[in-house]
């Protein structure tokens, strides 16, 4: 098997370790092996509190970047503690500082539970946002949730201008909702996708086909001068939308460059040098298990990064 296979091969473990809901709770709870993933989790995750996210988005924002905080917790699956989750949210819209997003994945607040109490939950939350006057942006999830999610989307924009949609490069299916979520209100979040998916459903994380689909879509958000985020730490990919964008940005432009916390910093700097407007996405929570799995399954090379990490 070779190297690239092999890679290929830790990366699919990695997916699949982020589908197992079990271990979001047993892993970090673990005596032996919480503390040592602890310290892995800490480069991409903020802590395990508001007042941790408030921290590091305050820096964010002195850098002169934007910033989206989430706190995660997807596929919970009790609503009354769907209910509950909602009201940490809500406490986010109120005490996140100006220039600092909300994000959120709908499996958090009842998706997984009924779609009565998801829109419930979510409306309360865009409610929250807008009285704040920030943005609010639905995560993406995996395929099998893709059609709820877009249904709940609708739903809010109906009743609200300034809630985003984070869309997949690698879902095959993305040709067309990217077509639907044009006609709404709201920033159109643009990531390649993380999720275990079969390639009948969405393009192998290393094909070639998926940063010409990326290119395409987000070649479509400029054309169309929809709000959106170009969130990807690949430099091909950040080069070419520069380059379509003609190497220089604005302040006021719909565009903004995204990467997450813990990945691409030296990315951020060179398109705010070049003047785009960029942001950094912070999460944060006790439910950062599978967040961390996925985060390592984009880049198998930062298994190795993990080990340094767990040993220092």
């Amino acid at each position: 098997m070779t190297i690239s296979a092999q890679a290929a091969q830790a990366a699919e473990v990695m997916r699949a370790l982020a589908l197992d809901e079990d271990l979001k709770w047993r892993i970090p709870a673990d005596p032996m092996i919480g503390p040592l993933v602890r310290k892995v989790a800490s480069r991409y995750v903020a802590g395990e509190n508001l007042a941790d996210a408030l921290e590091r988005v305050t820096g964010i924002l002195a850098n002169g970047h934007r910033a989206n905080a989430e706190y995660m917790g997807e596929s919970c699956r009790d609503a009354q503690r769907a209910t509950e989750e909602t009201a940490v949210f809500v406490d986010m819209a109120r005490r996140l500082p100006a220039g600092c997003s909300v994000s959120l994945d709908l499996s958090h607040i009842g998706l997984a539970v009924d779609a009565g109490l998801v829109l419930d939950n979510a409306t309360e939350i865009a409610a929250a946002t807008a009285e704040t006057g920030r943005e609010m942006v639905i995560s993406a999830e995996g395929s099998d949730r893709t059609d709820a999610v877009l249904a709940v989307h609708e739903q809010l924009c109906a009743r609200f201008d300034h809630v985003g949609i984070t869309v997949q490069a690698r879902l095959h299916r993305t040709r067309a909702d990217m077509r639907r979520v044009l006609e709404r209100p709201g920033r159109i979040r643009l990531v390649k996708g993380a999720f275990l998916e079969s390639e009948a459903v969405a393009y192998p994380r290393e094909a070639p086909e998926l940063a010409v689909a990326y290119q395409r879509y987000a070649e479509q958000l400029v054309d169309a001068g929809h709000l959106c985020s170009f969130a990807t730490h690949d430099w091909a990919l950040i080069n070419h939308i520069d380059s379509y964008l003609g190497g220089t940005g604005r302040p006021d432009a719909p565009w903004e460059f995204e990467t997450l916390l813990g990945l691409g910093p030296d990315r951020l700097e060179a398109m705010a040098k070049s003047g785009h407007p960029t942001r950094e996405y912070v999460v944060f929570g006790t439910e950062w298990w599978l967040y961390v799995c996925n985060r390592i399954a984009e880049d198998p090379q930062r298994l190795l990064q993990a080990l340094v990490d767990a040993a220092s």
